[in-house]
């Protein structure tokens, strides 16, 4: 499959501790099978996790309030792609590969960052997608996002 651009990173963050603060960062670096270097561990398959700001805007839009995107604890903010697209492809940012495996659920936490947020992310993959890092590298914030693999057919 040719690679195609689909977006852009437009911003990243990473936790300080469990729900604790996000910290915005310009540069990062990230290992297969892990994370990003300074996050919270993950499982292998969540790796990294995805949010739109298309999407994030309607959110914002819907509860009529400003809210930092990080609020949802998304890793990467991503412009310029539907979410829903990605699941089961590999996309490339900077020198790093991943897997998107799934939809991002809300949790309980959203409701507890700011009220009704839970349910306004529940539509669409609003709360973002995850995946797993396939090849080690680093990324940045201005990178352009390319699929580089479509799923294969069951068969």
């Amino acid at each position: 499959m040719p690679e195609s651009l689909v977006g852009r990173v437009a911003a990243i963050a990473i936790r300080t501790s469990k729900n604790g603060a996000m910290r915005e960062i310009t540069v990062a670096q990230a290992e297969a099978d892990g994370g990003i270097a300074g996050d919270l561990p993950v499982k292998a398959a969540r790796g990294i996790t995805f949010i739109s700001a298309e999407q994030w805007q309607q959110v914002a839009d819907e509860l009529a309030v400003p809210l930092a995107w990080h609020t949802r604890r998304a890793n990467v903010l991503v412009e310029g792609l539907r979410l829903g697209d990605l699941f089961g492809k590999t996309i490339r940012l900077g020198t790093i590969e991943v897997r998107i495996v799934a939809e991002t659920r809300p949790c309980g936490l959203m409701d507890r960052l700011h009220p009704g947020l839970q349910a306004v992310l529940k539509p669409d993959c609003q709360a973002g997608i995850h995946g797993r890092v396939l090849r080690d590298g680093t990324f940045a914030v201005g990178d352009r996002i390319e699929v580089v693999a479509a799923p294969t057919q069951a068969g």
